[in-house]
């Protein structure tokens, strides 16, 4: 496979793996039932303050930024890790599902800890284990999102280097 298909695939494989794990980390968000309450609560709170805001004739601006920043987070948690872990995998050869899965979802479960600059400060027993259940969630999201990536990129890579004069690319 010439460099330009193995570029195309991988882009493929991007394409499918950040549905997969946005679909995975919505669905651990909503199995979950302290975070489906959580949830349920604020966005009917949210809702409920955003409209009587927009009744009393402020500007919609904070609407804005908050759905700005709801899609950046979500791009930093869903886009980043596989295509960071799939840049280094191509790059180093790496070809194992164990790499992708593992290193996708271990970057995704630590992306609020690298994003706060270290450790949770000491909240009580009640958000420690929201904290958990939040990186058990991502580190799922993280996994499933670099298992198929690898399903897609990963195994037909593994076909082609096994293949006697096969090149890096």
């Amino acid at each position: 496979m010439t460099w330009l298909g193995r570029l195309l695939l991988s882009v493929i494989a991007l394409i499918l793996a950040i549905p997969a794990g946005a679909l995975t980390l919505g669905a651990g968000v909503l199995l979950d039932p302290t975070f489906r309450d959580a949830l349920g609560q604020l966005g009917l709170v949210g809702l409920f303050s955003g409209l009587s805001d927009l009744a009393q004739g402020l500007p919609p601006d904070m609407a804005v930024m908050a759905v700005i920043l709801l899609a950046q987070a979500l791009g930093l948690l869903l886009i980043l890790p596989p295509t960071l872990v799939a840049l280094v995998g191509e790059t180093l050869g790496l070809r194992s599902p164990f790499w992708y899965g593992g290193a996708a979802g271990l970057l995704t479960a630590l992306l609020p800890w690298l994003a706060r600059g270290g450790p949770p400060p000491a909240a009580g027993a009640a958000a420690a284990g929201a904290e958990t259940r939040l990186a058990a969630i991502l580190l799922v999201t993280g996994i499933a999102s670099g298992l198929v990536y690898w399903l897609i990129a990963g195994r037909s890579a593994r076909a082609r280097m096994t293949r006697p004069g096969a090149g890096a690319f």
